[in-house]
């Protein structure tokens, strides 16, 4: 396959990530597969050239369009440079060899337009913002690259729901990305996150500053998003790197105040610690709504929908594939990484499956950023083939 580049004009360049800056355009009208439509804003990021070969990097669910370097500082440290180690100049996706494009998702809340973004009427979407699907996620996405002059994309990258975002590529425009890599992330989400999630959603929808989700300009529901953050939060650390970390440890300090009534009568631990202080910096940064959108797009996505197979669904997809699984992850198992090896396989895809031997949970194709990015550097350079060596044991890199 040829590296197709971009042939978008030199003002469509981007800095490398040390000075990047963002970007917005109006891709119009958009309909939405679950119904409703909107005048569709979409936020994006670029680095390198852009008469590189292009590679597009999905963000994660509440990530940002800003895989490198920084972004503005009204969204803070927490949506800047997430992917540091991985994209950038001599970085496994070489910004000095690759035309990288990440664009926030519809629903989001980092400039694209979504719940919290102002309506016809003038006033903020809340909760009447149309329902979104990660299949949106990638038309959407497919429009900013018109907009850039984009035909195909050498890659597609994505880890956790960027990488369902990944794969839909594959499902929806075979023809126009030759390959995918996909990173901790399965066809589909489990029962066990499914029943997670929804607990989530309730700990915001209950939150007496909710108001049918259109709270905007008054009290916000951050008890509740914070509640749901937490179990999050949860979920993205396996049970041995929870013990490791925290184990039964008192907290040096109170980050949250305690509700409950027998609170000062035992020890505040390090591991609730933990939680509280993500849960507060995440609703300074993160909008409830935004949050129960994409989270709900998330536990609805099935590979398979509409196509009667994962297989099937991936059948016009003539390019090649990367999946990236860790043993720790129990949000997104080895397991269901499997399902896609399968379904790339019956395809006749050519495919290579990457296990890497971590207990850090879910999370680590971001804290363990060298773990993904040897196979990610060998799968971009030479194929499946390429990327397909002994698996990678975490402790090479602590």
């Amino acid at each position: 396959m040829d590296m197709t580049g971009a042939t978008t004009s030199p003002t469509d360049s981007a800095p490398d990530a040390a000075d990047a800056t963002t970007k917005t355009v109006n891709v119009g009208e958009f309909a939405f597969e679950r119904g409703g439509s909107v005048d569709l804003d979409v936020a994006y990021e670029t680095y390198g050239d852009p008469s590189n070969p292009p590679v597009l990097v999905a963000h994660a669910l509440t990530g940002s369009q800003y895989v490198a370097g920084p972004a503005p500082d009204a969204l803070g440290p927490q949506a800047e440079g997430w992917w540091d180690d991985v994209v950038g100049q001599g970085r496994p996706v070489d910004t000095r060899e690759f035309y990288v494009i990440s664009a926030n998702v519809p629903g989001s809340c980092y400039g694209t337009t979504g719940p919290a973004s102002e309506g016809p009427d003038g006033e903020p979407y809340g909760a009447d913002f149309p329902a979104v699907t990660v299949t949106d996620w990638v038309h959407a996405q497919a429009r900013l690259l018109d907009h850039l002059g984009i035909e195909t994309l050498y890659a597609v990258i994505g880890g956790s729901v960027g990488g369902m975002n990944a794969i839909e590529w594959a499902k929806q425009y075979p023809d126009r990305v030759e390959r995918v890599a996909a990173v901790a992330t399965g066809p589909r989400v489990d029962a066990q996150t499914l029943a997670l999630d929804s607990v989530a959603r309730r700990a915001i929808t209950a939150d007496s500053n909710f108001d049918d989700g259109h709270y905007y300009g008054d009290g916000h529901p951050d008890d509740g998003l914070a509640t749901a953050r937490r179990i999050g939060h949860v979920q993205y650390l396996s049970k041995d790197s929870m013990e490791d970390r925290f184990g039964r440890r008192a907290a040096q300090r109170a980050i949250a105040s305690l509700d409950d009534p027998t609170a000062d009568a035992f020890t505040y631990r390090d591991v609730v610690s933990y939680l509280d202080y993500n849960a507060e910096k995440f609703t300074d940064r993160f909008d409830a709504n935004s949050y129960l959108y994409l989270l709900r797009a998330m536990d609805e996505y099935d590979l398979a929908h509409g196509a009667g197979s994962d297989a099937a669904a991936l059948a016009d997809f003539d390019g090649e594939a990367l999946v990236v699984s860790y043993t720790g992850d129990w949000h997104f198992t080895v397991e269901q990484s499997r399902e896609i090896e399968t379904a790339f396989e019956r395809a006749g895809a050519a495919v290579t499956h990457h296990v890497v031997d971590s207990d850090y949970g879910h999370d680590a194709f971001l804290v363990e950023p060298e773990t993904v990015g040897t196979p990610l550097r060998a799968f971009l350079e030479g194929g499946a083939d390429g990327a397909d060596f002994a698996p990678v044991h975490a402790s090479l890199f602590s």
